[in-house]
């Protein structure tokens, strides 16, 4: 921060700083507010998501009881071929979005595991999917919380510093320059009456 100039240039300054944070300030806490629901929201879909996986694995605990039995293998059963996360644009805080998760299933003999392993494959598939959106959905919330606390950041630094600052200089600016213009005038006077005393001076010594 510059040296506060007392002047009325300076004054001038202060006055126009003073405009562009009362411009600012509004768009910053829309922003605020808009961001704000958005994270509400985003943090709602999360709980949500979470809740829909615990659903999941309990489901498939309870209709497939047979997975604890450690003598079959299933590693390796189902896997990811692709991952389509997109990007949108959202109260302009780039978010990513899960599109689709493309999941293979390995070949394997019919007769060499028990039938209910295609069931196992085709919820094996759900649970991958689940997850991906489980992170990419915490992903959306860890971004939207950081700008939502720059935004903040950036409406109580107009809030509470410039603002307030740019209003204390205007006023120290116009008690200098009041206080410079009673000082002139009192200046002034005190110039007039030491001329006109001198002017009855020279009169007076006038033979």
């Amino acid at each position: 921060m510059g040296k506060l100039v007392l002047s009325k240039s300076g004054l001038q300054k202060q006055r126009e700083n003073m405009r562009l944070y009362e411009r600012v300030l509004p768009s910053l806490e829309l922003k605020r507010m808009q961001l704000t629901a958005e994270l509400k929201r985003a943090r709602q879909a999360l709980v949500d998501v979470q809740a829909e996986t615990e659903r999941l694995l309990r489901r498939v605990s309870e209709q497939l009881p047979m997975l604890a039995d450690g003598e079959i293998d299933l590693a390796g059963l189902v896997y990811v071929e692709a991952i389509d996360i997109r990007e949108e644009n959202v109260v302009g805080v780039k978010l990513p979005k899960l599109v689709e998760v493309r999941c293979g299933v390995a070949d394997y003999a019919m007769l060499a595991r028990p039938h209910w392993v295609d069931t196992v494959a085709a919820q094996l598939k759900r649970m991958v999917t689940q997850k991906a959106l489980v992170q990419v959905t915490a992903e959306r919330v860890r971004l939207l919380e950081v700008a939502a606390r720059k935004v903040t950041q950036r409406t109580n630094l107009f809030e509470k510093i410039l603002i307030p600052q740019a209003q204390g200089n205007i006023r120290k600016i116009r008690i200098y320059l009041a206080d410079a213009d009673r000082a002139s005038v009192v200046r002034s006077k005190i110039t007039k009456r030491i001329r006109q005393k001198q002017a009855q001076a020279l009169l007076g010594a006038t033979p």
